[in-house]
């Protein structure tokens, strides 16, 4: 019995070992075209378009999009449909996403063709930046009207860092990332983050603003926050910044929201206290008029999370408050 066991544990590594091999030969296989490797050094760079990627080569979208399908299949990069548009970028798990990095450190620096290619690259970003400048200065000024009422957004910023910073997450998901500044904000202390928004406009800015930032481990997709594109206990930390005063239902939100926790995880909710200024909700689609402690943690223990004291910064008149909370870690005997 014991030499039947041997051989069985035997033939299982060696099936592994075949099955590691085969992924290593496809994707060497799927990488062994100098477009290939054109796209994979460009996209090394962060998200790209079909589009943006034709523009760059100078080669037809039919052309493209192949080359793209068999690196897909092949597990070196990862396509992301966002609406209409699909985006691509190095994959990020999977067997065959080391390879796909080790190859872009191994093209060779000084050659002619991805020098085109990256000064091309940098005036598509160029152009990509003006849009999104464009789009901020045309809806900026609500945004600064609604921020002169509250405490400054840095006293926000400082707090939500240092609480965040305190659980060291390796993960990071921002629930409305809007202009992406949490992620900018929060970036640097985790492995990788991800902010999803239903406004393509919106993820336009966050894009640039991450890649000014280089922040190439964080992204952006589009999303709704009551149906999140993410696997269960995917997260860390969730961040739900200045999103819930726009919502019909924020329980239901906060509940989807919990079911991306990780157990041992964070969730923080940034948002105002309750207030009386009436002109929020007729002139800035505000649905709610801020919220109070008690009405949060219902909602949080009723998403099966363990509420953590607020922190409340008070402004004029308007007064932010830190709501953060915890999934029980596996095995905890209650909230």
């Amino acid at each position: 019995m014991g030499m039947v066991a041997g051989e069985t544990l035997s033939g299982r590594g060696d099936m592994v070992g075949v099955a590691a091999m085969d992924t290593l030969l496809d994707g060497l296989k799927a990488a062994a075209e100098p477009t290939r490797l054109r796209l994979l050094a460009l996209l090394a760079h962060g998200e790209l378009t079909v589009t943006e990627l034709t523009q760059i080569l100078g080669q037809s979208q039919p052309r493209v999009s192949r080359h793209l399908k068999l690196m897909c299949e092949a597990g070196l990069l990862d396509r992301i449909p966002e609406g209409a548009w699909v985006f691509y970028r190095l994959a990020r798990e999977g067997a065959a996403a080391g390879l796909a990095r080790r190859l872009v450190e191994l093209l060779p620096s000084d050659d002619a063709a991805l020098a085109v290619d990256a000064g091309r690259l940098k005036r598509v970003k160029e152009d990509r930046a003006r849009q999104a400048e464009a789009y901020f200065r045309a809806n900026a000024a609500e945004w600064r009207r609604i921020r002169s009422l509250h405490v400054p957004e840095a006293q926000v910023e400082a707090a939500l860092k240092t609480l965040i910073g305190g659980f060291a997450p390796r993960s990071l998901l921002d629930i409305g990332t809007g202009t992406g500044r949490v992620l900018d904000l929060l970036g640097p202390l985790v492995e990788f983050g991800l902010g999803v928004d239903r406004s393509r406009e919106m993820l336009a800015v966050a894009r640039e603003q991450l890649a000014a930032s280089r922040l190439d481990h964080c992204q952006v997709r589009l999303g709704d926050l009551n149906q999140l594109p993410v696997a269960d206990a995917a997260f860390d930390a969730v961040i739900v910044h200045q999103v819930l005063h726009y919502l019909d239902d924020p329980g239901h939100a906060l509940a989807e929201a919990a079911r991306v926790l990780r157990p041992g995880g964070v969730m923080v909710l940034v948002d105002f206290a309750a207030h009386a200024l009436e002109d929020l909700r007729r002139d800035h689609a505000h649905r709610r008029l801020g919220f109070s402690d008690a009405e949060v943690k219902d909602w949080l223990i009723g998403a099966g999370l363990v509420p953590l004291p607020p922190e409340r910064l008070p402004g004029d008149p308007l007064t932010v408050v830190l709501w953060p909370a915890t999934r029980p870690a596996v095995g905890h005997g209650g909230a």
